[in-house]
């Protein structure tokens, strides 16, 4: 009786077979599910956030626009004002301009070199805000959901108009920068007119 062959093991059981660990196969499932809801969020944050478009403002009578104040003080405006950030105004831009936008909503718009308001009298009630006088003209009787503050102790009037419910921080901060550029001067209310 012959001997049976010594049996040749299979290539299978010659060669070590690789096992590749659980975390490492949970890992290269992973890593591209993130990357594809990374771009998912990133593309919703996106559209909550567009670009904000440059600011339109129409022109006003402002005959000290071009005064030395008015430069000084436009010169050297702060970046935010709150919430509000500084926006880029659509040519052709006033002079003595400037505007700040928030995530939404309607801008802080600051104008410098105006007349005396017609309604800044001797009777008139001011706000002193950070050192400032301030005169406000609410734009509730035109259907406006916006007050405009007036400086009215500088020398040159300056204006910020401030959309309802922005709280009192772009008006505060308005009043540091309208402060740090420009000293103070004599009011020069109008007289109360007679009745």
């Amino acid at each position: 009786m012959s001997e049976p062959e010594p049996h040749a093991p299979a290539a299978s059981e010659t060669e070590p077979t690789e096992k590749r660990h659980p975390a490492l196969i949970a890992t290269a499932v992973a890593l591209p599910v993130a990357l594809v809801v990374g771009v998912i969020a990133a593309a919703a944050i996106a559209n909550r956030s567009p670009a904000k478009e440059d600011v339109g403002l129409g022109p006003v009578e402002a005959p000290a626009a071009q005064s030395s104040e008015c430069t000084t003080l436009m010169s050297d405006l702060p970046e935010s004002l709150g919430d509000y950030t500084r926006a880029q105004l659509r040519d052709p831009a006033p002079e003595a301009t400037a505007a700040w936008q928030p995530a939404e909503g309607d801008p802080v718009v600051m104008r410098c070199g105006l007349p005396r308001p017609p309604e800044f009298d001797q009777a008139s009630p001011l706000s002193v805000v950070d050192g400032v006088q301030w005169f406000e003209i609410s734009g509730a009787a035109q259907g406006i959901e916006a007050s405009t503050w007036y400086a009215v102790d500088r020398g040159v009037y300056v204006a910020v108009t401030v959309p309802n419910g922005s709280g009192p921080t772009p008006l505060q901060d308005a009043s540091a920068a309208v402060s740090k550029a420009l000293p103070p001067q004599p009011l020069d209310p109008a007289p109360i007119s007679n009745p």
